[in-house]
């Protein structure tokens, strides 16, 4: 087995999740494409130099491409999501730098969440994970954009009913009725700068490493690390991959 191949016991979570064979049409086998994505995810090198024990570099990347715009991904990846136990949730962003292939051409620009923030062309992840540090729900948006413009589409796609931690960066009223409305309790602190200012309980905040130690692990996957795909949709599947594999280790260190 090589290295960034999934085991025996990954491949007999993620198998049942995937879509069902069309009669009499034959597919290459999926283990082995997946674990051509895979390759290319963890080491960032582009889709032309996978190694043959793969198959084909076209193969498998139009089986990438192919099930991104199926939504196969964002399917695989809530089907997990929904294992989580939802007693607790950490919001967070991270900027990743946008290569000159990804932000070059038409497909650039603010549509597919490439902007312009302080270190230059960018996109923003935003998260949800739980209490384990496990993603639940993940948006994109250019990298200058305003975290607390992530927070409805991350509370659509994964509805938060227990307790919600977030630094000051999401102080707004709007953000906390949001949380509310879905029977959620928001804990985040006021602006400095606020003349009436809301305390959060310390533990609490200080659990918020989580969501940190989420996006380090999300990081080891080159092809996340630095946004090589000119598509939102392309880029986000990178991620919804890498985000199901933390999840596939995660239950097989506790098997």
């Amino acid at each position: 087995m090589a290295r960034f191949d999934l085991t025996d016991f990954e491949w007999e979570l993620i198998e049942p999740l995937l879509p069902n064979k069309p009669r009499g049409v034959p597919r290459v086998d999926d283990r082995r494409v997946l674990n051509g994505i895979f390759w290319v995810l963890r080491t960032g090198s582009p889709w032309r130099d996978l190694p043959e024990r793969y198959g084909p570099h076209t193969t498998v990347y139009n089986r990438f491409n192919r099930w991104a715009k199926a939504g196969v991904w964002v399917r695989v990846f809530e089907a997990l999501a929904r294992k989580s136990p939802d007693s607790m949730q950490f919001i967070d962003s991270s900027i990743i730098r946008a290569h000159q292939h990804a932000a070059s051409g038409k497909k650039g620009g603010a549509d597919h969440a490439i902007g312009r923030s302080r270190g230059g062309l960018s996109t923003k992840i935003n998260a949800m994970v739980d209490e384990r540090g496990l993603p639940v729900a993940l948006v994109l948006s250019p990298g200058q954009a305003s975290d607390k413009a992530a927070v409805a589409e991350l509370l659509a796609a994964h509805p938060a009913t227990g307790d919600v931690v977030a630094d000051r960066g999401y102080d707004a009223r709007a953000v906390l009725d949001l949380i509310a409305a879905q029977g959620g309790r928001g804990h985040i602190p006021t602006q400095r700068d606020r003349k009436v200012q809301r305390s959060v309980d310390p533990a609490l905040y200080r659990r918020r490493n989580v969501v940190e130690r989420f996006f380090n692990k999300l990081k080891h996957f080159r092809k996340i690390a630095t946004r090589y795909e000119k598509s939102a949709r392309n880029y986000l599947a990178a991620v919804l991959i890498a985000s199901t594999r933390i999840w596939l280790r995660v239950y097989e260190s506790a098997s």
